[in-house]
């Protein structure tokens, strides 16, 4: 259910995104970092779901909490001078990796558990004939 979720909402997305104007270079920063703060969210919340420790509360609040704090921490690089934004990006990419570690390890298990399945059932099979 959240990955058709996930789909429907990257589909409305693109389709959005198509037709939106471009947004203004002044801009641009604080939403790539809204937006890789954002993904981050999702990444953890597809792992917490194959962890079975999914919580929406906890999800909402981190995605928007998460997006509205990387936005701060750029507003308040550009106010010192200092690229504050770059500590945020490394931080949520390492953590998008981490689950992404997390959802590959997942899906390869259970690949290699129907792959093995697969091969006792033929092998059950081949002994009956």
């Amino acid at each position: 259910m959240v990955m058709i979720s996930i789909l429907i909402g990257c589909l409305l997305g693109a389709i959005i995104g198509i037709n939106v104007p471009t947004i203004s270079y002044t801009y641009s920063s604080y939403l790539a970092i809204a937006v890789i703060a954002a993904l981050d969210s999702v990444f953890g919340g597809i792992a917490s779901v194959i962890n079975k420790k999914f919580d929406i509360k906890i999800f909402i609040s981190g995605f928007f909490g998460n997006a509205i704090l990387a936005i701060l921490l750029t507003i308040l690089g550009q106010k010192l001078n200092v690229d504050i934004y770059l500590a945020a990006i490394v931080v949520f990419v390492w953590r998008m990796f981490t689950n992404l570690g997390i959802i590959r390890r997942y899906y390869v298990e259970k690949w290699t558990e129907n792959f093995k399945k697969s091969k006792q059932q033929e092998k059950i099979k081949e002994e009956k004939t």
